[in-house]
């Protein structure tokens, strides 16, 4: 069986789409990872990430209208489509389930 996947920093700004609800853009996306995660991403890195998501499915995009802060240009907003929310699902289950299956370690002498 053929199951789709996403990468690491795929799935952060997977997890990151849907915790903005309906306010990602790719900015505040950035500022919100490197915040949470103390990852230097270049912006440019996060705009590819998010086509290829949209490619794929798990996001949703569209144009809002432009602001003066802008300079007149529109800013494209993404939201977590059902696949997204889907693969999301999938990715942690598994994650947690291999988790759960580490042993419990005791570190003495430490």
């Amino acid at each position: 069986m053929n199951r789709e996947s996403i990468g690491e920093l795929e799935e952060l700004v997977l997890l990151t789409v849907g915790s903005l609800a309906d306010q990602a853009y790719a900015v505040l996306i950035l500022d919100e990872i490197k915040e949470k995660t103390g990852r230097k991403i270049d912006v440019t890195a996060i705009h590819s990430v998010l086509r290829r998501l949209d490619a794929k499915g798990f996001v949703n995009s569209e144009m809002r209208g432009a602001t003066k802060e802008r300079g007149g240009r529109r800013k494209r907003y993404f939201t977590l489509s059902p696949a997204g929310r889907a693969i999301l699902d999938e990715t942690m289950s598994v994650r947690w389930e291999l988790y759960q299956k580490l042993p419990k370690l005791t570190f003495s002498g430490i």
